[in-house]
This record gives structure tokens, sequence and C-alpha cells, in this order.
């Protein structure tokens, strides 16, 4: 799972979730596929903060403040 990329991981989330909302899955397997989502779920939220300080290192300001910019580049002002 270490290797994962964010994308591979919500696969793989979406998958185990249509597993068990089917309702035909022993039990031992559901705890085993919910420790697996349950793992999976955390290492998207730790790529997602991950992500969410690399933008704001993008977007800081020379003075430390954090900066808005459009999606045309221009300051939000």
């Amino acid at each position: 799972m270490e290797e994962m990329s964010f994308e591979q991981c919500m696969a793989r989330l979406e998958e185990i979730t249509r597993m068990l909302e089917k309702g035909d899955v022993p039990l031992e397997k559901s705890l085993e596929y919910f420790e697996e989502g349950t793992a999976l779920a955390r290492k998207c939220r730790a790529l997602l903060d991950s992500a969410e300080q690399k933008v704001k290192l993008l977007v800081r300001n020379p003075d430390g403040t954090l900066g808005v910019t459009d999606f045309d580049g221009h300051d939000g002002d």
C-alpha cells in the first residue's frame, strides 16, 4: 500500500465499499476489508494533507502570508 498513488488508493477504497455494500461478504472477510479500507482512508488523508502543504508553500507571499491567486494567474484583489 505504501507505493500506491492517491488515485489507486481511492479506486481500491471504492472497490471495497462496493463489496461491503453488497452485503454478501462473510463477517471475517468484511472485517478484513474494513481494516484495509480504514488504512486506505488514512493514507488518502495523509496524501491530501501533504498536497495541501505543498500548495500552501507554492502560494506563500514573500512576507510569509498566504496569497490568493485567480485561475488566470492574477492576484485576487
